[in-house]
């Protein structure tokens, strides 16, 4: 090779050599960005919401009860008086109003026996008018109450009046001994006619008692009870929409329980019904 070919080609190796020197690099890849945190899901309302069979809803009685006068098939009045709730959200709200029906009712009997009946919850009406029918029954009294529950058989029944059977009779023995103490001390007999007038003043009253019937089951307007659901509600959330509803009255406010009051008259015998 002579000079000059040594020259052009040590001058074509540099032209090669400049042109990769002068050819810049490739960028770095970019780093992909970490993706953001996901939130955390938030709790979706359920469609529907529904009151559990066993659920335990606390009454006011808006009307009385008193097997004195009820018969068979008369109407019960009531207000829920605490809310019932599901998932956080109140599905009976308090003023809610429950109607029910006498089923079966028995008047104290002259000897022996006691009043009772039998009390049925027949449907369910929100304040914002929405309803359910359904079938429950009772499961407590007001603990004021004189009455007794029969869970099993499901009736209310008066309470017993030993007490005021014996007091009668005590009251009409001594009048009697009274009367017969005086008798007797104007015949000279003071201790005979005591005798005479006691025994009569039993009698008397033991008549009473058996001519008189016994007290009468009551259940009055004010009083609270509880009944227990046999069988489940379900709402839609569309009626649980109470925002619109006007607050119901509290028209449930009484004396609440009152004492049985076994039936009497004047003293003596009386003839029965």
């Amino acid at each position: 090779m002579n000079v000059r070919g040594i020259f052009v080609f040590a001058a074509s190796c540099g032209l090669v050599v400049a042109t990769q020197e002068s050819t810049p690099a490739p960028p770095p890849a970019p780093v992909a960005a970490e993706a953001p945190a996901a939130a955390p899901a938030m709790p979706v309302a359920p469609d529907a919401y529904t009151v559990t069979t066993g659920t335990k809803i606390p009454l006011s009685m808006i009307n009385s009860i008193s097997t004195k006068y009820a018969e068979e098939g008369d109407r019960v009045y009531l207000q829920t008086v605490f809310p019932i709730l599901d998932h956080g959200r109140v599905v009976i709200p308090p003023g809610s109003y429950v109607e029910g029906t006498v089923m079966h009712v028995k008047r104290p009997g002259k000897v022996k026996g006691r009043g009772e009946f039998y009390l049925r919850f027949d449907s369910l009406v929100l304040p914002n008018g929405t309803t359910r029918d359904f079938r429950a029954r009772l499961d407590d009294l007001d603990g004021r109450a004189n009455e007794k529950l029969d869970k099993k058989e499901g009736n209310i029944k008066s309470e017993g009046d030993k007490a005021g059977d014996t007091r009668t009779i005590a009251e009409t023995t001594a009048a009697g001994a009274g009367l017969g103490g005086l008798a007797g001390v104007s015949a000279g007999h003071a201790g005979m006619g005591t005798a005479i007038g006691a025994g009569a003043g039993a009698a008397a009253g033991l008549l009473t008692v058996l001519l008189t019937r016994g007290p009468d089951a009551i259940l009055a307007r004010g009083s609270t009870v509880e009944m227990v659901l046999d069988r489940p509600l379900r709402f839609q959330t569309a009626e649980l929409n109470f925002n619109s509803s006007t607050p119901p009255l509290n028209v449930s406010d009484g004396p609440g329980p009152e004492p049985s009051r076994r039936e009497r008259g004047i003293a003596g015998p009386r003839w029965p019904n």
